[in-house]
């Protein structure tokens, strides 16, 4: 089972180290939260970020993209190591815009998240279908196929089982940063059907420890009810986490 209930925020291509400086100093969140909180900043604003929120702060930090490989001529990208040095934990992998504005392949997000694990750090694995696809029904395919990607490789499958920590987060394409929100229904059918495969290729007490996060216009109006929805087990806030109060009254919902 899922221990803790998961609120991460992606703040995309927003607030560099002077903002990320201030964001932390406004922060207020609930004292005794029993809460995993991640914060993805972009790269630029990491130290920035860390420094002000403190060692004792009981936020986690992450990447929102690394390189499979470790060093090379790969400009503009950063590797597992250099976003362990600046004090990540987590690295945000497949994300929608990654995958359609950028073009990241299914092959991509495989050897990122095997990269991510060889590095010991977490992958936070996004998943999630179009209006367009879900329109032909195809939300399970797709979905499927994404996961598929990364468990089908049997290093990976045996980093999981010996040990190695993954996240998934369902974040349907059509509802991130539209204000359309898919309802709770849609989100526990969703995550059932990636439990039941997480189950079948880890096996029942791994696949069950795997946090499933639900991400889509998640606010602070209606964070509580998609956290109380079946096999929801946290959320990955967009737009709503630039703004240090209403993360925080996210944070006191998910407690």
């Amino acid at each position: 089972m899922v221990s803790q209930t998961v609120v991460a925020g992606n703040w995309k291509m927003n607030l560099g180290p002077v903002e990320a400086a201030k964001f932390a100093r406004e922060l207020k969140l609930p004292r005794g939260s029993t809460s995993e909180v991640i914060l993805f900043p972009p790269a630029l604003s990491l130290a920035a970020l860390k420094e002000g929120l403190g060692p004792d702060s009981g936020v986690a930090l992450g990447v929102q993209n690394v390189h499979w490989e470790e060093a090379g001529a790969f400009t503009g990208e950063i590797s597992v190591p250099m976003a362990m040095q600046a004090g990540a934990t987590f690295v945000l992998v497949g994300h929608s815009e990654r995958r359609h504005v950028f073009g990241e392949a299914d092959d991509a997000v495989s050897q990122k998240v095997e990269a991510v694990l060889s590095g010991g750090l977490t992958p936070v694995l996004c998943v999630g279908e179009t209006l367009e696809e879900r329109k032909r029904d195809q939300v399970a395919e797709v979905i499927l196929r994404q996961l598929e990607a990364v468990l089908g490789p049997q290093d990976i499958r045996s980093k999981l089982v010996a040990g190695s920590r993954l996240f998934v987060a369902y974040e349907p394409v059509w509802a991130i940063g539209t204000g359309e929100t898919a309802t709770p229904a849609d989100a526990s059918r969703a995550h059932g059907i990636l439990r039941d495969r997480l189950r079948e290729r880890l096996g029942d007490d791994v696949g069950e420890a795997v946090p499933i996060l639900y991400g889509g216009s998640v606010k602070p109006d209606n964070a509580g009810e998609l956290l109380a929805a079946p096999e929801v087990n946290g959320v990955l806030v967009g737009g709503a986490s630039l703004d240090p109060a209403s993360f925080a009254e996210i944070v006191v919902q998910s407690s």
